[in-house]
C-alpha cells in the first residue's frame, strides 16, 4: 500500500511539474531571463518580460551576483531552475579551460549561497573545458541532471581539425539529489559531431534537447533538436537546423501552452534571436519581434511570480 502511494505521489509530482513547464503564463506569473554580459566578469544579470517578447533589464542592468570561484572568476552561461525544494539552483561556466563548473542556490534570486566549484571533469586530466552547464529536474527519479559540453583530446579524433582548434565536444552529465553528492560523469549526447550548448525540456511524454551543431565544415553553426523517452537518454539524431543563415548558440526554451519559444545568441551579430513552433518540427523566425537589453549573452529563461519580481525590483 505504501509503495502504491509513493508511486501515485511521484506521478502527481511529475504531472504538476510538466504542466507547469508546458502551460500559458498564469496571471500571477512573469518570465525572467538570466544572462551574462561581456566575458562574464561581473556576474549574473536578470531581465523580465510579461509575454516572452519584450525584455527589460532589472537592477539597472547591474550584476545581481559577482563570481568568486575558479581562477578566472567568470560567470558565463548562467542556468537557473526552480527546484523541487523551492530554491533556485544555478550553474554556470567559470572559465574557458577549467574542468569544473560553478554552483549556487537562492531563495529569492537576490541573496545567494556561498558559491561552489564542482569538479565534474577533474577525473579527466586532459579535458580542455566545461562549457554551458544546465540543470533539468527529473521527477521520475527525483533527481537533478546537470550537463555540459567538454572536449577531451583524442577521445573523438575524427572531428578534431585545424578549423575547430582541436576541439570536438560531446555532452556529459552527472546526477544529484541534493547538490552535495554527485554521480560519476557520463556521456549524454554523442551523435558523431561537435556539439555544445544543450538544454532539455519535457515535451509531453518525452524530452526535447535543443543543441548547437558546432561543426565548422561547412562553416554554418546552427541549432537543432533531438528527442528521448528518458531524461538521461539515449537521444536520437539531430533534426534539420531550426535556425536560419546566421550563426546561433546558447539556446534556451520556454513552452507557453501551444507555443514553444526558443531564444538564442546571434553572437557574430551581437544580438539575440528567437524561433517559435507549435509542434517542435516546423519553426518560424521571430527575431524581429523580440527585444533584449543591449549586450545580452547566452542565458536561460524561467517563470517566477509577480511577488518575486517585486522583490527583485526593490532598490
Amino acid at each position: 500500500m505504501l509503495y502504491r502511494r509513493l508511486l501515485c505521489a511521484a506521478a502527481l509530482l511529475l504531472t504538476f511539474l510538466t504542466a507547469q513547464a508546458q502551460s500559458p503564463l498564469k496571471r500571477n506569473e512573469v518570465l525572467v531571463f538570466a544572462y551574462f554580459k561581456g566575458n562574464g566578469e561581473d556576474g549574473l544579470h536578470l531581465a523580465s518580460s510579461p509575454d516572452g517578447y519584450r525584455w527589460t533589464a532589472l537592477h539597472h542592468d547591474q550584476s545581481f551576483l559577482k563570481p568568486t570561484v575558479a581562477h578566472d572568476k567568470l560567470m558565463r552561461d548562467p542556468c537557473i531552475i526552480r527546484g523541487k525544494d523551492g530554491l533556485f539552483h544555478m550553474v554556470w561556466t567559470v572559465s574557458w579551460q577549467d574542468r569544473g563548473i560553478g554552483y549556487a542556490s537562492s531563495k529569492d534570486l537576490v541573496h545567494w549561497s556561498v558559491q561552489r566549484y564542482l569538479p565534474v571533469m577533474e577525473h579527466e586530466p586532459t579535458a580542455r573545458n566545461c562549457w554551458a552547464p544546465e540543470i533539468t529536474y527529473d521527477a521520475q527519479s527525483d533527481q537533478y541532471l546537470i550537463y555540459w559540453a567538454t572536449t577531451i583530446p583524442g577521445r573523438f579524433p575524427a572531428g578534431e581539425t585545424l578549423l575547430t582548434n582541436g576541439k570536438n565536444h560531446r555532452i556529459y552529465y552527472v546526477t544529484t539529489k541534493d547538490f552535495t553528492t554527485y554521480s560519476p560523469a557520463k556521456i549524454l549526447y554523442d551523435q558523431g559531431f561537435n556539439v555544445i550548448d544543450a538544454t532539455i525540456q519535457p515535451a509531453g511524454k518525452r524530452y526535447v534537447m535543443f543543441l548547437k551543431d558546432e561543426t565548422r565544415e561547412p562553416a554554418q553553426k546552427n541549432l537543432r533538436v533531438a528527442f528521448s523517452d528518458q531524461l538521461t537518454g539515449p537521444y536520437g539524431p539531430p533534426s534539420a537546423p531550426i535556425t536560419g543563415q546566421y550563426w546561433a548558440e546558447g539556446p534556451t526554451a520556454v513552452n507557453l501552452g501551444a507555443q514553444w519559444l526558443v531564444y538564442f545568441d546571434k553572437y557574430t551579430e551581437g544580438k539575440y534571436g528567437a524561433v517559435t513552433s507549435t509542434d517542435l518540427e516546423h519553426w518560424t523566425d521571430v527575431s524581429d519581434r523580440i527585444a533584449f537589453p543591449t549586450g545580452t549573452r547566452h542565458g536561460t529563461v524561467l517563470r517566477i511570480t509577480k511577488k518575486e519580481l517585486r522583490h527583485l525590483l526593490k532598490p
